[in-house]
């Protein structure tokens, strides 16, 4: 069976993210966009960018992946086993796959006659 998982950084990443993001922000108030114009504003927004990816991930129950992943898992134990078909249902397959000349007469006579020795 394949799942996807979402990959987004721990909380301890988060709230580190989250510190710096602000202090990058005061820079980029107090020194850059003074000193720098229009880099300087440039600076902040990517700041305030940064700052708001780690905080939505931090305070938040399901934040933003970094990355989206599928894996194979194996069956759970507790799970009841797929049905089985009946014989009947089994037969009505194997007739339908005679009809439509999938499989020969003799194909069929041998497979017809396992399912009713299984009965």
């Amino acid at each position: 069976m394949r799942a996807r998982g979402r990959v987004r950084p721990s909380k301890p990443t988060s709230a580190i993210g989250c510190i710096v993001g602000v202090l990058f922000v005061g820079i980029g108030v107090f020194v850059a966009i003074p000193g720098a114009g229009g880099f300087g504003v440039l600076w902040t927004m990517v700041a305030i960018a940064i700052t708001g990816y780690h905080a939505l991930n931090l305070f938040t129950e399901h934040g933003v992946a970094q990355e989206v992943v599928e894996f194979d898992t194996p069956p759970r134990p507790d799970s009841p086993p797929a049905p089985k078909e009946t014989p009947e249902e089994r037969l009505t397959r194997l007739t339908a796959l005679r009809e439509k000349g999938l499989i020969s007469e003799q194909e069929y006579e041998q497979q017809r006659q396992r399912i009713l020795d299984e009965i």
